[in-house]
């Protein structure tokens, strides 16, 4: 058995962080464009910090909930016949205690410093004025997130579980945002089992959907995993 869990903004929804494609999503409220490429950040880099300086600071006052420490236990069980593969750029994962977490998308609670390409945990406001604690460097900070345009991190190890994996589980994603979109096709054509935990469905693809919210469903669907090991 090998779990390779899926998690998107779904799952950190109850714990007060924004979605991003839903009907009160973030994306219905900023310009992707302008807050979440290159070619925004060069135009206005000040617009840019600041977008991401308020998600920090909401971030830092959420906390994780029971789907979150369910997923925890899980790990405990499986150890690392288990992985949790996340497009969200939040630590509640790991708040929760869970290790194994690849984050596809950067940390919003981390910064990269272009000039010297080092990266740093950083939970105050950054700006064009902050200073870069390696090289010294003014200006040269932004979150360390991917953007759209960008690779995601951790490609290669992401592949790996997937080739591995007997179960795929998908928690809190629209699946709307590639790579992490064609998962559920590449796992099933090698024959793995595939769940879905969300508000609603998504895809016809997956074997089995639960719909609900994920502090609710994914504690169930643990218990019910932790009965067959």
């Amino acid at each position: 058995m090998h779990l390779v869990i899926l998690t998107g903004a779904g799952i950190s929804a109850e714990s007060g962080l924004g979605t991003f494609r839903d009907k009160a999503g973030l994306w219905t409220r900023f310009s992707l464009e302008e807050v979440a490429t290159p070619q925004g950040f060069a135009a206005n880099p000040d617009l840019v910090h600041d977008f991401y300086n308020q998600r920090r600071s909401d971030l830092l006052q959420a906390v994780p909930h029971e789907g979150h420490r369910a997923l925890r236990r899980l790990e405990e069980a499986l150890a690392d016949r288990m992985i949790i593969v996340t497009q969200n750029v939040d630590d509640l994962h790991e708040r929760a205690g869970s290790q194994r977490v690849l984050h596809m998308h950067g940390q919003l609670r981390r910064v990269w410093c272009t000039h010297c390409d080092s990266r740093f945990d950083w939970d105050d406001d950054a700006s064009v004025r902050s200073r870069c604690p390696q090289c010294g460097q003014i200006g040269s900070l932004r979150p360390d997130v991917v953007w759209f345009g960008e690779v995601p991190y951790h490609m290669e190890e992401i592949a790996d579980h997937l080739d591995r994996a007997t179960h795929f589980i998908s928690i809190g994603t629209s699946g709307q945002v590639y790579p992490a979109a064609g998962f559920v096709a590449e796992v099933k054509a090698r024959g793995a089992h595939t769940t879905e935990l969300n508000l609603e469905k998504s895809s016809s693809l997956f074997d089995v959907c639960e719909e609900g919210r994920a502090s609710e469903i994914v504690p169930r669907w643990v218990d019910a995993m932790l009965a067959q090991i």
